[in-house]
């Protein structure tokens, strides 16, 4: 998103273009409801002097008048309120979702560095904090000024110089609310980053519950929710503690004014300035401006927290384009598979290259592996072919096209992959293999086929309508892992991306993925990320890679004639020579 269209309330006062129509039946019931507060104060003046005098009609009267102006305030308040809802609710509804759709083109880099909890809460709590101040803006604050405009503007027609008096504060309680708005947007900053922080913690509790108790940590894991948790209410209650001293500091101002008032008021009826009907309705009026600013006092504190969250979900937009994506770009026909890495050199800093000049020729329906330790580029491999990430300099090609020049999701469109850690959504089996693709019924059974997943899934009690609960606790790890190759083998993809796809199986569900896997991989580019070599001894090609870079490139026969590092890693692992 760029700086032009940055969220803040000018972005979204735009946005309500849309909803011209219930805007100005909104504000008109708005304009009427606040224009009854001015003839209230008048009914007031009126009516006091009438009590003092005992005339019961005319106090009759006054009060039918009032009942009546009432009646149509209220009236006119609910279709406010209810009316304003309308678009305040639905701008908040398109933010959420148009953020959502930002995060999913948002660069992997930054997303990796937030935890799913921190994420979650800034699209579900902080949208719903700018939610709440639209809605308040729309519906209090905006019909509040009105109100003290109106309210105001009747004063001055009465007595400007009782008005002038009034006037004298107002600066005074100005400078007051937009130094503590200040210090809460501080502290309102500080309680959301904590909260992020105990949503990551409480994300990573629930999905790492059972290694928790495995390690029987328990007590540690505890004492650090315990300390996230005081963090944030000290955070927290910094912040009510400043809303909560600047709503008596206000309102001792409003009193001494009021007191001032009276007593300059009480000089003006004596020097015949003003009469005591008219004193009457000014003080009314004068009383009837406390609700007002108290409206704008609080509405304006909790602006300030919904600008904390603005700043919050303006991280993810100034960090949501993919780099150098090309959603516009070319879309080739009859595309083989061939994949040719030159001169690529890739860093996530200027400091230290995770890439070193690699040049990788992975031929047509060959199986190329990719070996060497943790840490020594196979995975950045990967992301670079799918287009997470770009190189700092050199090209990838498939075929003859540059992937900087592929339409991004076309590409990915041309591969499957199948991660090192199954993840499925949750649903039903066949909702999970086809992952939000248009295919049949018939196309999902023939991957399943293929992956050596049908049989299984057949013999469940409700088949490909079985449901997959959350982790898929229901199902074993090599049938999870075979629902995710059928996934992938979804659409026929051309090229096909496993990342260890057995290293966390055992020996006989290993079997079942293998048979999987060879079928999966029969005509078909192939790239293996492999630690376990005894599963990659049959690749057409294997590349071993330290460092970032290339050290030496082969079959397993050829890499173990060389007798050199290959030789080395097959022997540690008790790997047969020949």
């Amino acid at each position: 998103m760029t700086q032009k269209h940055k969220i803040n309330f000018i972005y979204l006062i735009k946005r309500l273009k849309g909803h011209l129509p219930i805007l100005i039946i909104g504000g008109t019931s708005m304009l009427i409801y606040v224009a009854c507060w001015p003839i209230l104060a008048w009914l007031s003046g009126k009516l006091i002097p009438a009590i003092g005098q005992g005339n019961t009609k005319q106090v009759l009267n006054l009060i039918l008048q009032a009942f009546v102006i009432f009646i149509i305030q209220k009236i006119a308040q609910f279709l406010q309120d209810s009316l304003l809802a309308k678009p305040a609710l639905s701008l908040s509804k398109d933010l959420r979702v148009n953020l959502f759709r930002r995060l999913q083109t948002t660069n992997i880099l930054f997303i990796e560095k937030l935890s799913s909890g921190d994420i979650a809460y800034r699209l579900t709590e902080d949208v719903d904090r700018v939610g709440e101040v639209i809605y308040k803006s729309i519906h209090d604050t905006a019909p509040s000024i009105f109100q003290l405009s109106a309210i105001f503007g009747y004063m001055i027609f009465i007595d400007w110089n009782l008005s002038l008096a009034t006037i004298i504060l107002a600066p005074l309680i100005a400078l007051l609310v937009s130094d503590f708005g200040g210090r809460v947007l501080k502290a309102s900053e500080q309680s959301q980053n904590k909260i992020s922080s105990l949503a990551g913690l409480l994300s990573e509790a629930i999905q790492g519950l059972s290694m928790v108790k495995a390690f029987a940590v328990e007590d540690w894991l505890q004492s650090n929710f315990d300390k996230k948790v005081s963090l944030h209410k000290e955070a927290k209650y910094k912040m009510l503690r400043l809303v909560a001293l600047q709503h008596p500091i206000v309102g001792l101002i409003e009193i001494i004014g009021i007191l001032c008032i009276i007593t300059v008021g009480a000089f003006r009826i004596q020097s015949g300035g003003i009469s005591n009907e008219e004193f009457g309705s000014f003080f009314t009026a004068l009383i009837m401006l406390i609700d007002p600013i108290s409206h704008i006092t609080t509405n304006y504190n909790e602006l300030k927290q919904g600008q904390a969250s603005f700043k919050r979900l303006n991280e993810i937009t100034s960090n949501s384009s993919e780099i150098s994506i090309k959603e516009k770009g070319i879309v080739p026909v009859d595309i083989k598979g061939n994949l040719s890495f030159k001169n690529v050199i890739f860093s996530y800093n200027k400091n230290n290259n995770v890439l070193n000049n690699i040049n990788l020729n992975i031929e047509s329906g060959k199986i190329m592996a990719l070996v060497g330790p943790s840490g020594s580029g196979k995975s950045t491999i990967f992301s670079l072919i799918l287009k997470f990430i770009e190189p700092c300099n050199g090209s990838i090609f498939i075929d003859d096209y540059d992937l900087k020049v592929i339409e991004s999701k076309y590409l990915r469109s041309l591969i499957g992959i199948v991660p090192q850690k199954t993840f499925l959504f949750s649903g039903t089996i066949e909702e999970a293999i086809r992952f939000g693709r248009c295919s049949t019924r018939e196309e999902i059974e023939q991957a399943a086929k293929i992956a050596n997943a049908h049989d299984f899934i057949e013999g469940l009690p409700k088949g490909y309508e079985t449901h997959i609960e959350e982790r898929g606790s229901n199902l074993s790890g090599g049938q999870l892992q075979r629902i995710s190759i059928a996934r992938a083998l979804l659409g026929n993809p051309s090229i096909l991306l496993l990342d260890e796809a057995t290293s966390a199986l055992d020996a006989e569900a290993e079997e079942s993925v293998q048979k999987g896997l060879k079928q999966a991989m029969h005509d078909r580019t192939v790239l293996v990320i492999a630690h376990r070599l005894s599963t990659i001894q049959n690749a057409d090609k294997i590349a071993l890679i330290e460092n970032g870079k290339i050290c030496e490139v082969g079959n397993h026969f050829e890499l173990i004639s060389k007798k050199g590092r290959y030789k080395e890693l097959c022997d540690k692992q008790l790997i047969q020579s020949f």
